[in-house]
């Protein structure tokens, strides 16, 4: 089966967006179509929550192509992220050549650096073939990396490709689309942003949060997802140590519909915190007059 081809126009970007619930402002469909477009990575910052991974889900999707998903983290090396030699296998060949009387240094040094041994981490596996076309790679909050490996990834989003001192260099025959997520827990460097189309994803606004829920949570109410928007968007004018995204939002709106909640009491948003909000002390600043005057605001505001 043939793969979608990729949108035309920003216009058909953002009904592809749509046609997965992914309801996206122009701004970012722009940019997701240049990023298709010209080949070019996508750099996507924001808070935590905000859908910024679920760009590379929704396109992978609606592409037809695999997701290749490298998810970062403090001590991120090369061995994990792009490849390792399977030493295991190589010292069976070694002995099973030894004991065979083959002598040839330079052909088994050839044998078992050979692609047989290669074990492919996602940024190798990104640069394979694929017959539905190139796949997505998501680089999943490149802030938790290191320096290093972020360094390591010019050289990645460059040319794409891999140079292995014992293999060669492996270049993609068609670019992967890539998109780069950061959290923003600590800046990325210049060089690898220059490399990228950039755009910040922010919390939605009213209008389009409300229409994310009743996109996303089937059979709750016109009046409850209303009163769970308003709530919300009121919660990010607070100050946390970190604000509920369209993720917690989603889940609070899935526990309500749980618990068949009709409309916000105070009662049921203090039984229901941990959907929305995820630092203890977060949650203990909600209580008493704040929540009870959040509450009674949400419900009021039309």
């Amino acid at each position: 089966m043939t793969a979608p081809a990729p949108p035309a126009s920003v216009d058909a970007t953002l009904e592809l967006l749509t046609s997965r619930g992914y309801l996206a402002e122009r701004s970012l469909a722009t940019v997701v179509f240049l990023a298709l477009r010209m080949g070019r990575p996508l750099f996507l910052e924001g808070e935590a929550g905000v859908g910024k991974t679920e760009i590379a889900k929704v396109l992978s999707a609606a592409l037809g192509r695999r997701l290749i998903r490298l998810q970062c983290y403090e001590g991120l090396d090369i061995a994990s992220a792009v490849y390792e030699w399977n030493s295991s296998a190589q010292m069976i060949a070694i002995r099973l050549a030894e004991a065979a009387g083959d002598t040839d240094r330079d052909q088994l040094s050839s044998d078992i650096f050979s692609e047989r041994f290669l074990i492919k981490r996602p940024l190798l596996q990104a640069l394979e073939p694929d017959t539905a076309g190139a796949p997505v790679l998501l680089i999943d909050e490149l802030d938790r990396a290191d320096e290093a490996f972020e360094a390591y990834l010019l050289e990645v989003l460059s040319d794409f490709q891999v140079t292995i001192p014992e293999f060669g260099t492996i270049k993609a025959p068609a670019p992967p689309i890539v998109i780069v997520t950061s959290n923003r827990t600590r800046e990325i460097h210049d060089a690898l942003k220059r490399r990228c189309l950039y755009h910040w994803v922010d919390y939605p606004n009213a209008e389009r949060e409300l229409a994310i829920v009743k996109s996303r949570v089937p059979g709750i109410s016109a009046k409850l997802s209303q009163q769970v928007v308003n709530f919300v968007q009121a919660l990010r004018e607070q100050d946390f140590y970190k604000s509920p995204g369209v993720a917690e939002t989603l889940d609070w709106a899935t526990a309500l519909t749980e618990l068949d909640a009709r409309a916000l009491t105070a009662e049921v948003v203090g039984d229901t915190l941990g959907a929305l909000l995820k630092y203890q002390d977060d949650i203990a600043r909600m209580q008493g007059d704040t929540v009870q005057k959040l509450v009674k605001d949400a419900i009021s505001e039309r």
